[in-house]
């Protein structure tokens, strides 16, 4: 048994999970997600709990099984708490800005650049300690919007200069040496 698929699934209580075949629709007070699962796995709902069995042994089924059970689970948290991603930003003269809802990054181009986040998704900078946070109910897409604003500026291994994630490690170079003399 997989050890992440046989683990139960608990739903909070502002949480409705609605259950028709393999489409599961999961409502909660941030939002509403709505995925179609694999017809190998069969999910059940008894209460507020959700567990997940797998109809055959195969070596994909199994893979499935886990899967499945993170995203649901991911689904289940998401509207009730949320994800959110923290990035930085390094850089002499790089900053970060709100205009609105949208997010201006400074980041070394000739212009400005302007990132609108679609529904569900909503950022918020603060400028003291330079950081973006990517919130959001759907994890898949917090994590690649995190993604797409980090590749605006990726940090450059030589200063560290640009925008990471809160925490991530910059793999360094050691700069030009000077010319050696005769």
């Amino acid at each position: 048994m997989s050890r992440i698929g046989r683990l139960p699934i608990t739903v909070p209580a502002s949480v409705k999970v609605d259950i028709k075949g393999s489409e599961v629709t999961v409502k909660g007070p941030k939002g509403e997600l709505k995925r179609l699962f694999s017809p190998f796995v069969k999910i059940v709902q008894d209460g507020n709990v959700i567990n997940l069995s797998r109809s055959s042994e195969e070596a994909s089924v199994r893979a499935l099984h886990g899967t499945s059970r993170a995203l649901l689970n991911n689904m289940v948290v998401g509207v009730s708490d949320g994800f959110s991603i923290i990035l930085e930003v390094d850089g002499v003269g790089y900053r970060a800005e709100m205009n609105g809802k949208n997010l201006v990054l400074y980041v070394g181009y000739s212009s400005p650049k302007e990132v609108v986040p679609e529904e569900g998704i909503s950022f918020s900078v603060d400028t003291k300690t330079r950081q973006i946070t990517v919130s959001g109910y759907n994890r898949e897409r917090v994590g690649q919007i995190a993604s797409d604003i980090r590749s605006i500026r990726p940090p450059e291994p030589y200063k560290g200069k640009g925008v990471h994630y809160l925490g991530e490690k910059i793999r360094r170079k050691a700069g030009k040496t000077g010319k050696a003399k005769k």
